[in-house]
């Protein structure tokens, strides 16, 4: 072969997976089926998201560069007027973790809801640590809220009774990709290690193919599914801003204003103080939660700040 078409081989784009994320560090699994390598975008800025199908020209043995991002179903992000941080691209399914203690927040889970609904993405609650009696009957007192706005809530013991963490979570992760989102410490990581086989092992595996050494709790990672579909792990947080989403976005996507969306005086009504407001009269009347009203003010505000 000439030299010539051996460097045209070698720069050939190649089609994978983005299965890790960390820093400007990508894992990329091959379409082929052939070894991982550690992939770089090309540029300084990275709009690279785990789940993402990337074309990368292999630029050695075990490395290449990252030089377009394929068609997108979805890309879920949290954002604030400053930045904005990845969570994973062409999902199906959003897993939000919560434990009877510590005391799991309600705004943040509120947020996580809200940008379920604005990407499409299927919500599931998982209320994990029940075994712990006392604190139990509070979690499912604040939960109750959103079994009424028809979310499903999922109770289960990770620790105290994992076999039956498969039998409530199997079936509503097969064929999906599902991302798994909680605060520290709600016990996401049981979870992982319960429901894919070797994940240790995985995590080790892949933190040292991203040169993240000790870090292996500080990246974003994709682990396939026995029955099929992918679970996508991110690091615990603490705050999930929605800044990138607009106003219409954003009272669409509370389940509990949809009925009386349309129905306010004016056509362009903010539900915040407007004369005539159906979400308003709706929130008087008790079929929307106080709380809630809140929720969506302080989304509006956020959403309109702007650094100057």
């Amino acid at each position: 072969m000439r030299p010539g078409n051996a460097k045209k081989a070698t720069n050939a784009r190649i089609e994978g997976k983005v299965i890790a994320a960390h820093g400007r560090h990508y894992l990329v699994a091959p379409a082929d089926g052939s070894a991982m390598l550690q992939c770089f975008p090309r540029g300084k800025r990275s709009e690279i998201a785990v789940g993402d199908r990337v074309s990368y020209e292999q630029s050695s043995a075990d490395q290449g560069v990252i030089v377009e991002i394929g068609e997108r179903r979805n890309l879920l992000y949290r954002s604030d007027q400053f930045k904005s941080k990845l969570f994973a691209a062409n999902l199906d399914q959003l897993m939000i973790v919560l434990g009877t203690e510590p005391h799991f927040s309600e705004d943040l889970l509120g947020r996580a809801l809200i940008a379920a609904e604005a990407h499409g993405l299927e919500p599931l609650i998982v209320l994990n640590k029940i075994d712990m009696e006392g604190p139990l009957a509070v979690a499912r007192k604040r939960l109750a809220l959103y079994r009424e706005l028809g979310y499903t809530v999922v109770e289960l013991s990770a620790k105290a009774a994992p076999e039956r963490v498969h039998e409530e979570l199997d079936a509503r992760l097969a064929d999906r990709a599902t991302l798994l989102l909680g605060q520290s410490g709600m016990g996401k990581s049981t979870l992982v290690n319960i429901l894919v086989p070797n994940a240790e092992v995985a995590t080790r595996e892949i933190s040292k193919a991203l040169n993240s050494g000790r870090h292996t709790t500080t990246f974003t990672r994709l682990y396939p599914l026995p029955g099929g579909g992918s679970l996508i792990d991110s690091p615990g947080f603490q705050e999930f801003g929605l800044h990138h989403l607009s106003e219409g976005q954003l009272e669409r996507s509370f389940a509990d204003f949809r009925p009386f969306l349309g129905k306010c005086r004016f056509y362009n009504c903010r539900h915040l103080h407007e004369p005539g407001c159906a979400i308003l009269e709706a929130m008087a009347q008790g079929k929307i939660r106080p709380a809630r009203h809140q929720l969506y003010a302080q989304l509006v505000h956020e959403a309109s700040q702007i650094v100057r």
